[in-house]
């Protein structure tokens, strides 16, 4: 059994900087692609950013140049580095992995549970 779990999400100021993580767990032979999305109230889930497959790194352009996503492969954990906060980016954030549980095995696609960002009081 694998599982995602994000943590990170909390309060955050528009401008300010918040750092998420999502770690795996579970029996991983290999994790392949790494993705962030985030779904806002009233529109559909989207990526955000992105590992392929040959490790490069993609962004959704409203994102570009104020989130870097990052991995530490030995922990089987990615981060998302927010910077220069936007309002319009508040949602729920999901981390998406697509992990073989054996070798050989065929690539299964998990997901977290998400985490709010930012945090209401």
């Amino acid at each position: 059994q694998v599982q995602l779990m994000e943590s990170g999400g909390g309060l955050v100021q528009a401008g300010g900087s918040l750092r998420l993580s999502c770690t795996a767990s579970g029996s991983i032979f290999s994790i392949n692609a790494l993705v962030w999305y985030r779904q806002i109230p009233g529109n559909q889930r989207e990526w955000v950013a992105a590992f392929t497959c040959g490790g490069a790194t993609n962004y959704v352009a409203t994102v570009k140049g104020r989130f870097a996503i990052s991995r530490d492969s030995a922990q089987n954990t990615m981060y998302l580095q927010m910077k220069s906060w936007r309002p319009e980016g508040t949602g729920i954030y999901y981390c998406n992995a697509e992990i073989r549980t054996t070798a050989g095995g065929r690539k299964l696609s998990f997901w977290g549970p998400g985490t709010q960002v930012p945090v209401f009081l």
